[in-house]
């Protein structure tokens, strides 16, 4: 399912318009960008929770010529699934 799908499911089940929906999907990836930056922890009911670990610098090998390279230390966000989610997939 792409955005455009989406905006389309969720403009049909909540009998808002595509325009309001694509508004207020916009609004939430950009709250929860920056929660995320500034180290916070997303919590959803029956989705999960989304948290920003850190990622220690290590030495990764090139696939193609094999060079020992450095990869630098970063952040990435993890997403754990809520139990009602996993149950929901797992049916």
């Amino acid at each position: 399912m792409n955005k455009n799908d989406m905006v389309s499911a969720i403009a049909e089940s909540s009998e808002m318009s595509k325009k309001d929906v694509d508004k207020v999907l916009k609004a939430m990836v950009a709250v929860m960008s920056k929660e995320l930056s500034e180290g916070g922890r997303i919590q959803l009911p029956d989705l999960g929770s989304f948290k920003c670990n850190e990622r220690n610098a290590r030495t990764v090998r090139n696939p193609r010529t094999g060079e020992q390279m450095t990869s630098p230390a970063c952040k990435v966000v993890k997403f754990t699934p809520a139990k009602s989610l996993k149950e929901c997939v797992n049916k």
